[in-house]
């Protein structure tokens, strides 16, 4: 199952590629609003598991249309180094325990945007967002994917002067300028996928392909983020795990060769769909 955020809207994206606005199709049973749902996760699913959508008239729509799958998410975790390739790049070692740390809310937008560069430094990382469907405390690696709703698209566009600057490195507040947590094109539920745990994900820059891997490469996988993680803090329905980049980012590149304004980056997850975003001066 596919579901969307089109113009804010909760939508199940169907197997044509038209949507259907679920608080038509429930007859308003469920809220519109894309983040209602995962509070009413398990619920959803239940009616979601017996419509019958052959007869269902969905509607085409424009990808420029849509949000981010989870637009206001109470937590958002991004995990650094996550994996042997990028730790490498960037000259730090091999994490013995998930590096831990956020991309503020406001920062996240849909899969088609522009994004302003506001910096020398901007870079890209093509990652696997992982959205929480049940609270998770203290959860097991086997129980870890039964509180997982699905997944998503994301790229943590960087910007590496904010993210390094010294006496303290300030990660967060370098990842999370407006515009900078590009998410979609929608939220892919794990049963639709091949191999939850064997993902192809990259991304190219104007054509050129500069990072291609597969999520099996993982440090720490999904089921042992979703673990370390509800082992310190409670997680809740609809709350982000963004879980690594793989080797090819700008900053590990000897020409560094970060994004400048007319730049196009393309971002995919295999199964899950794609990003476009385009950049642009202030």
């Amino acid at each position: 199952m596919r579901l969307a955020n089109l113009a804010g809207r909760l939508t199940l994206v169907l197997d044509d590629g038209r949507g259907a606005d679920v608080e038509a199709l429930s007859a308003g049973a469920f809220d519109a609003d894309p983040q209602a749902v995962f509070g009413r996760w398990g619920e959803f699913l239940r009616w979601a598991s017996g419509l019958d959508l052959t007869d269902v008239a969905g509607e085409a729509f424009d990808p420029a249309a849509l949000g981010p799958p989870v637009p206001r998410p109470r937590q958002v975790f991004a995990i650094g180094l996550n994996y042997r390739g990028h730790a490498r790049e960037t000259g730090a070692p091999i994490p013995d325990r998930p590096v831990v740390f956020t991309k503020f809310a406001s920062c996240l937008t849909g899969p088609v945007t522009d994004v302003v560069v506001a910096g020398p430094s901007i870079d890209w990382e093509a990652e696997l967002v992982v959205v929480i469907g049940r609270e998770a405390r203290s959860v097991s690696e086997a129980e870890a994917w039964d509180h997982v709703a699905g997944v998503t698209v994301g790229n943590d566009v960087s910007d590496r002067d904010r993210q390094t600057s010294d006496p303290a490195r300030q990660w967060s507040l370098g990842k999370s300028l407006p515009g900078y947590g590009p998410t979609g094109p929608w939220l892919v539920t794990t049963d639709a996928l091949a191999d939850r745990d064997d993902l192809a994900l990259g991304c190219s820059v104007n054509g050129v392909t500069v990072q291609e891997s597969r999520t099996s490469d993982l440090i720490f996988p999904v089921s042992r983020l979703v673990a370390e993680l509800s082992a310190s803090v409670t997680l809740l329905p609809g709350d982000l795990v963004w879980t690594g980049t793989p080797s090819g980012v700008a900053l590990g590149r000897p020409d560094k060769p970060f994004l400048r304004p007319g730049d196009t980056l393309r971002t995919w997850v295999d199964g899950v769909g794609e990003l476009q975003q385009r950049f642009v001066a202030r």
